[in-house]
């Protein structure tokens, strides 16, 4: 397996061809959904700008030496929200599509939280979409017929510590 290394700026720019490929579908949406930790960035980008409300829903399924041994896939009990309900139309965002069972999984958990609400539609949102993937996202930014191991720039964080960055150590991660 390859390995992909994206920079802080590279990340920014992913999102925003994402957004411009949700603006451009038209697709009218009145609640961002992000499955945590990998959608949350975009979520709240998202947020911010379409002006709609934001809930997260924490799912893991990654444990592990280096977070790169594949787990069953665990949920939180509960929906991070603002307001008692979601939206009749959720934009359902994370970082990446590896084998689909999280936006499989997670569409299916949030018609399940929600089935008084009547969920009208979900579409889902990503910056990579991985060969290997089960699902096909309805947004994404690109696809990756090599399925590569994606080096986020935020992932430094998880070999350091606080007390490192304190000392001086690391610092060059905060820009």
């Amino acid at each position: 397996m390859s390995d992909l290394y994206i920079s802080w700026t590279e990340y920014h720019k992913y999102i925003e061809t994402l957004i411009v490929q949700i603006y451009q579908s038209q697709w009218e949406f009145d609640q961002i959904v992000c499955l945590a930790k990998g959608g949350l960035r975009i979520g709240d980008i998202l947020c911010r700008l379409y002006k709609k409300p934001l809930a997260i829903l924490y799912i893991t399924s990654y444990l592990g030496r280096n977070n790169q041994i594949r787990e069953k896939i665990q949920f939180s009990n509960h929906l991070a929200m603002i307001g008692q309900s979601l939206g009749h139309r959720i934009l359902l965002v994370d970082d990446l599509v590896d084998s689909g069972m999280s936006l499989q999984e997670g569409t299916q958990w949030l018609y399940n939280y929600d089935c008084n609400q009547k969920i009208i539609e979900i579409r889902s949102a990503v910056l990579w979409y991985k060969s290997c993937s089960a699902v096909k996202p309805d947004y994404y930014v690109e696809y990756l017929e090599n399925n590569p191991w994606i080096h986020q720039p935020f992932e430094c964080y998880e070999q350091t510590t606080p007390e490192n960055i304190a000392n001086g150590f690391n610092n060059h991660y905060l820009y």
